[in-house]
């Protein structure tokens, strides 16, 4: 089940932001996060906020969904006043969102545009699942103003989406990014996991070379991580299967790279590779270079000027609340200037450009030469002033920023 939302401060009922919040609006990215909380079923290692019809219950629906967000995108207008404020990135997560009628995708873009003005150049993704899409939902999406799309491949061999109860067959993820071609999208990701249990070596080689076989340019690929509460933890607690390994994860991670970069796809962020700059996910990098964003959902985080809140996360409270004309913020928190520093540094390390030097404060600077040493650092930036991880330091990453931070 999804984990539990974080304790915070409280928020007022009007979601009016504490006094400097707005200051530089308009200055950073603006973004808009569109959580649908909504599955088929629920896949074994997932604790996201998400629900199957069954655990839906009373008060919440599919059908009602589209018009409750766009009452959260009309308030977010209230909340950050008059200011010009061009949507340059929208990312419709869950869940998945496409279980939402095409339509109703649509319509929920249509009230961001009305509201706040999507930017002339906006990228604006969905997630899907290879089989909640078809042409003709795809052609409504193109249409309506999506430009990307990102599918949960996971894998391309049966016997590990059976450890991880994804419900689509091996080949389908390859015909949907067909379908998402020929409907226009211009930018279509795959997500892979590695190192699920039962999956071998050759496995992970046939799941990355069918995913490039089906021409995507973006890849993420992440390694398995067992998530207290899921099904997947409780079958390796009872010894059904075994826990994923640090050093397999490694190995996967470095034979992810040798196919990537060899089929053309290059690291930007340590998860991520992209075919060209372009192909790159603009609204992940909005996340991870600082920029603002509005949340709108069940369980939904957003971030504005160094206030952090998050909604509630079922989906009849969330509407409970909007129909009330009441924020659904749950709670919420103010960046002091060293959480966003801290943050700034464990979240841009990871990308290719790097972190600059200057910034790196004075009780650093002994792991940072340490990390140089340990080829953790790429020489040449390091010398123009920026830490950049080297392959080894991608694999090091999370223990170095622990030495850092």
């Amino acid at each position: 089940m999804p984990s539990t939302l974080p304790d915070g401060d409280p928020v007022p009922a009007s979601g009016e932001l504490p006094p400097g919040a707005l200051d530089g609006l308009g200055s950073r990215p603006f973004g808009f996060y569109v959580h649908v909380p909504f599955c088929a079923t629920r896949c074994g290692y997932c604790d996201f906020n998400t629900y199957t019809a069954a655990e839906l219950g009373p008060g919440a629906s599919h059908g009602d969904y589209a018009d409750t967000v766009a009452e959260e995108v009309r308030l977010a207008r209230r909340v950050l006043g008059d200011a010009d404020l061009p949507v340059r990135t929208v990312f419709f997560g869950g869940g998945t969102p496409t279980l939402l009628d095409s339509h109703d995708l649509t319509r929920v873009l249509g009230v961001i545009d009305k509201e706040f003005g999507l930017a002339p150049d906006a990228e604006v993704t969905t997630e899907a699942n290879p089989e909640s899409v078809d042409p003709a939902s795809l052609a409504t999406l193109r249409s309506g103003g999506f430009n990307r799309v990102s599918f949960g491949m996971q894998s391309a061999r049966e016997h590990v989406l059976r450890v991880l109860d994804r419900r689509h067959t091996p080949g389908r993820a390859a015909q949907a990014v067909r379908e998402a071609r020929e409907a226009g999208f211009e930018h279509v990701n795959l997500d892979l996991i590695y190192s699920t249990p039962g999956e071998t070596d050759d496995d992970w080689r046939a799941s990355l070379e069918a995913a490039l076989a089906a021409g995507p340019d973006h890849v993420s690929a992440y390694s398995l991580i067992v998530e207290d509460g899921t099904r997947l933890a409780a079958r390796i607690r009872r010894g059904e299967l075994p826990m994923p390994d640090d050093d397999v994860a490694a190995d996967r991670y470095l034979i992810a790279e040798e196919l990537l970069t060899a089929a053309g796809l290059t690291w930007y962020e340590i998860s991520n590779w992209a075919a060209s700059e372009a192909a790159r996910c603009r609204h992940n990098l909005l996340y991870w270079t600082g920029g603002d964003w509005w949340g709108a959902g069940p369980g939904a985080h957003s971030h504005v000027g160094g206030t952090r809140w998050w909604n509630v996360k079922h989906p009849a409270a969330y509407a409970a609340r909007l129909a009330a004309g009441e924020t659904p913020a749950h709670a919420r928190e103010i960046l002091t200037p060293a959480d966003r520093a801290m943050e700034r540094l464990m979240l841009e390390l990871r990308l290719v450009t790097g972190f600059p030097l200057a910034e790196v404060a004075p009780e650093s600077r002994t792991a940072v030469a340490g990390a140089l040493a340990g080829g953790l650092l790429e020489t040449e930036p390091f010398k123009a002033g920026r830490m950049v991880l080297t392959l080894r330091g991608r694999l090091l990453a999370d223990a170095l920023i622990r030495d850092l931070t």
